[in-house]
């Protein structure tokens, strides 16, 4: 491929575009034994463990909005995907990156590059391969991860009994995003701490290392609670009881309307905050984990068999009084 720059600058090809923008992110790991240059990289995972594989794709117009910082997105770009590995309980060993783009413009590639080689050196997880095209604008990310077999937090390995956790908060991301599509007001302050929320997550990493041999099902929420909650309870043949009023908000949402939060925490997405079952043996464990951490982790219901009619899902607030599952997650075809 090689692509023009919109001001009128020398065409980049594909390697030189690569060389230019991404050779920081490029840097070699201890378990990379061949990166970029080949028709494929080789990874080594440690001795006794499995690799652990994921892909996200991320549209313009879909994903994130076309004026979105550049820098931002490269970091959430590589994050939606370390995401998916602390989901696992898996460490992460490299990356590929798959890009179409309009142009090969310095100005938007050069942050984007950074906010993504940034976040990849933080949890040495470097660039080891990847393809670049002319399109509309793209970003395929596929991340390698490596965790022991025994220890992999599968989401079918929930069971009767166990605790329903949450990492840190929900719906920020959710709330960021109905104010920018006019569905509710917030003043700039607010927009702007909620838009980060949205912008710059943070994977948990560290939380799904520290899990493995504690949590038993875990996943990331990234189409909003109900949906993905529901993943687990599908592939474990469980259902659950959820505390509606128990899960956990940021002060900034707490102040929004009862509707609003709960639209933004059962069913907002973009939070990729984990959520795991655990026995209820483990409370004391799991938290002295997130104290230790810093991350806040929050008991929200329990996971149990499906009664008669095979209901998944059992909402209800503080009182014990049911509440009406009336919210859709995030679809990708709706």
């Amino acid at each position: 491929m090689t692509t023009t720059s919109p001001t009128g600058s020398s065409p980049l090809s594909e390697f030189s575009l690569i060389d230019r923008f991404f050779a920081r992110a490029t840097r070699q790991g201890e378990h990379v034994t061949l990166g970029i240059g080949d028709d494929c990289a080789l990874l080594r995972p440690p001795a006794g463990e499995q690799l652990a594989i994921s892909s996200d794709m991320l549209v313009e117009g879909r994903h994130f909005f076309a004026d979105v910082d550049p820098r931002t997105l490269g970091h959430k770009t590589l994050a939606v995907n370390l995401s998916d590995l602390a989901a696992m309980g898996a460490r992460p060993l490299g990356f590929t990156l798959a890009l179409a783009l309009p142009d090969s413009d310095p100005a938007w590639l050069g942050p984007f590059a950074q906010g993504l080689a940034e976040l990849a050196d933080r949890y040495e997880c470097p660039l080891i391969g990847g393809d670049t095209t002319r399109g509309p604008r793209n970003l395929c990310v596929t991340v390698f991860g490596s965790v022991p077999g025994v220890q992999a937090l599968r989401r079918d390995a929930a069971q009767p009994g166990d605790d329903l956790w949450i990492s840190g908060t929900l719906g920020d991301a959710r709330l960021a995003l109905g104010a920018l599509r006019g569905e509710w007001t917030l003043v700039d302050s607010e927009l702007a701490l909620a838009r980060r929320a949205m912008d710059v997550p943070e994977p948990q990493i560290a939380l799904g290392l520290a899990l493995r041999g504690v949590a038993r099902a875990a996943l990331d929420i990234s189409d909003g609670l109900l949906g993905d909650l529901g993943h687990i309870l599908a592939r474990s043949g469980m259902s659950a009881h959820i505390d509606v009023d128990a899960l956990p908000r940021s002060a900034l949402l707490a102040a929004q309307s009862p509707d609003i939060q709960r639209l933004c925490t059962l069913a907002g997405g973009d939070d990729y905050q984990l959520c795991f079952s655990a026995d209820a043996a483990q409370r004391g464990r799991i938290e002295a984990i997130g104290n230790q951490l810093g991350i806040r982790v929050t008991r929200i219901g329990t996971i149990a068999l499906p009664d008669a009619r095979r209901t998944m899902l059992h909402l209800h607030d503080n009182t014990g009084a049911s509440v009406a599952a009336d919210f859709k997650s995030f679809d990708h075809f709706q």
